[in-house]
C-alpha cells in the first residue's frame, strides 16, 4: 500500500466503482480500498440467502426457500434505463463485456388503489384505461411533441417558450391532473411535485429518455443484470485491473492524512498510501457530511408474481405521492428466477420510500398491499448523507447516499457531478456510439 497514486477510492459501492472505472480508463493511477470483505458496500448483492438473514439479524433459514446459493439479494435494488446514463457509462468503460442484461417485463403506475401499465407511445396511450378518450388524444399530442422536440431547432418548439414551467406546458396541452401525475412520476421519474416550477425543457428531456429507452426492447424502458447488481462493481474491478488499478478488500482505513487543508494520502495505521485526490462514500468521511433524511426499504420474498401485471416476472411500479397523500413517491420493483437472483418459483420485491413520519415501516403500506402475501420481509431504515462541500479545497470528493428510487438516473447524476468536480470536465457522452447501446439488451 505504501505507494503514490493519482486517486484513492474508498468503498466499492456502485458510484465509487463507476468513478474508479472512468478515472482508470482516462489514465489515472487508482487505488481502490474497501473495509468490507465483499464488493458493493451499501449497494451489495448478498449470497447465499443465509447471508441476507445474518445481515438483518435473523436466524439462518437453510433450504426453506430452495437452494441458498440460488439467491443474490440486492440491498438497494435499482433498474437501468435502457437508453440512460448508466448504460452509456458502462459502454464507455467497457464493463458491458462482463455482464448480461435482461429487459424488465413491465412499467406500472398506481392510481386510485389499482395499478396500470404506463403508456409511453401512441398505441399504448390509446389502449390505456388510465385516461378517458379525449384525454388520450391530448396525451398523444403531448407525446408526439416530446418526440419531435429539438432544443437546437426553434421550429420544433411550436410556440412553446423553453423557459415555460413544466406546469404551464401541461396546461398548454390541456392535460388533466391525473395525466400530469403519471407523466411526471412514472415517465419523467421525478420524486415529488417540486419539478412543476422548473423549466419545461427538463420534463421534455426526461419523457424523451423514457420513450427512447422503451423503444430499445419494447416491454419496458428498464434493464436489470443477471445475478443482481453486485455484478456491476465486480465488473469494474476487472476493468480497473486491466488499466493498472489496484483493489484491496478487507482493508480498514485508520485516517485520511491532510496537509495545509488538502488530502495527501490515507493510512491504515502502519502504511500510508499517498494521493492528491480521494473519492469515497459518506461512511469514510462522516465528519464532512450532513444527514439530509432517511429511506425505508422492505425486501420481500414472494411465492407469486404481483397481481394485475399479467404474471410479469419483473416489474417497476411507481406510486405517485398525490395518490397516497404523501410528499414523496413510493417505489416497488420485483425480479425473479429469470434473472438468476432467487430460487425457482420465488420472487424478490422491494418497496422503498423517503421517510416522512416517525413510523417509517407504516409508510410502505400502499406498496406492501400490492404484494398480496409476503413469505419473508427484511426492513431497513437508512440515513441519507450528503457532503458538506464540493471537495474542491480538500480534494476529498464524497458521494451522496442512495435515495429511494428504484432506477439509476439520480445515481448517475451524482456520478457525473463528481466526475466534473474531480477532473474539471464534463463527461463526454459523444464518445459513446449510439449503436453500442444495442449490445446491452437481451
Amino acid at each position: 500500500m505504501d505507494e503514490t497514486y493519482d486517486v484513492i477510492v474508498m468503498g466499492t459501492g456502485l458510484k465509487e466503482c463507476i468513478l474508479s472505472g472512468m478515472l482508470s480508463v482516462s489514465g489515472k493511477k487508482v487505488l481502490h480500498l474497501d473495509k468490507n470483505t465483499y464488493y458493493g458496500g451499501e449497494s451489495a448483492s448478498l449470497t447465499p440467502l443465509d447471508q441476507v438473514y445474518q445481515h438483518f439479524g435473523k436466524p439462518e433459514v437453510g433450504d426453506k426457500f430452495g437452494r441458498g446459493r440460488d439467491w443474490n439479494v440486492d440491498l438497494i435494488p435499482k433498474f437501468l434505463m435502457a437508453n440512460g446514463q448508466l448504460v452509456k457509462l458502462l459502454i464507455h468503460t467497457g464493463v458491458t463485456r462482463y455482464l448480461e442484461f435482461k429487459s424488465v417485463d413491465g412499467s406500472y403506475v398506481y392510481k386510485g388503489g389499482k395499478i396500470y401499465k404506463v403508456p409511453a407511445d401512441e398505441r399504448e396511450a390509446l389502449a390505456s384505461s388510465l385516461m378517458g378518450i379525449f384525454e388520450k388524444r391530448r396525451f398523444k399530442n403531448f407525446l408526439q411533441y416530446v418526440q419531435d422536440y429539438d432544443e437546437n431547432d426553434p421550429k420544433t418548439f411550436k410556440g412553446v417558450d423553453p423557459s415555460m414551467s413544466a406546469k404551464a406546458l401541461y396546461e398548454k396541452f390541456g392535460l388533466d391532473a391525473n395525466t400530469q401525475d403519471f407523466t411526471g412520476h412514472a415517465l419523467a421519474l421525478y420524486r415529488n411535485d417540486q419539478y412543476m416550477a422548473l423549466t419545461s425543457l427538463d420534463l421534455i428531456k426526461r419523457c424523451r429518455l423514457y420513450s427512447d429507452s422503451l423503444s430499445r426492447y419494447g416491454k419496458s424502458p428498464y434493464l436489470y443484470p443477471l445475478y443482481g447488481l453486485g455484478e456491476l462493481p465486480q465488473g469494474f474491478a476487472r476493468l480497473s485491473a486491466i488499466y493498472g488499478g489496484t483493489y484491496m478488500l478487507d482493508k480498514p482505513v485508520d485516517k485520511i492524512v491532510m496537509e495545509d487543508g488538502h488530502v495527501v494520502g490515507v493510512s491504515d495505521g502502519k502504511d500510508t498510501a499517498k494521493c492528491s485526490v480521494i473519492v469515497c462514500d459518506p461512511t469514510y468521511a462522516q465528519d464532512r457530511c450532513k444527514k439530509v433524511g432517511q429511506v425505508v426499504r422492505a425486501i420481500c420474498i414472494l411465492n407469486h408474481p404481483i397481481e394485475n401485471t399479467k404474471d410479469a416476472q419483473s416489474v417497476q411500479i411507481i406510486i405517485p405521492q398525490n395518490q397516497v397523500g404523501r410528499k414523496d413517491d413510493i417505489y416497488v420493483c420485483m425480479v425473479s428466477a429469470t434473472h438468476n437472483v432467487c430460487a425457482k418459483n420465488y420472487y424478490l420485491a422491494i418497496v422503498a420510500t423517503t421517510v416522512e413520519t416517525d413510523n417509517p415501516e407504516a409508510e410502505l403500506k400502499p406498496g406492501l398491499d400490492l404484494l398480496k402475501g409476503v413469505e419473508e420481509k427484511f426492513v431497513s431504515i437508512v440515513d441519507l448523507y450528503e457532503p458538506l462541500d464540493d471537495g474542491q479545497d480538500s480534494k476529498i470528493f464524497i458521494s451522496k447516499s442512495y435515495d429511494a428510487t428504484t432506477h439509476f438516473e439520480t445515481t448517475c447524476d451524482d456520478v457525473l457531478d463528481l466526475f466534473k468536480r474531480i477532473t474539471g470536465e464534463d463527461f463526454d457522452f459523444s464518445k459513446v456510439k449510439h449503436t453500442d447501446v444495442e449490445a446491452v439488451g437481451e
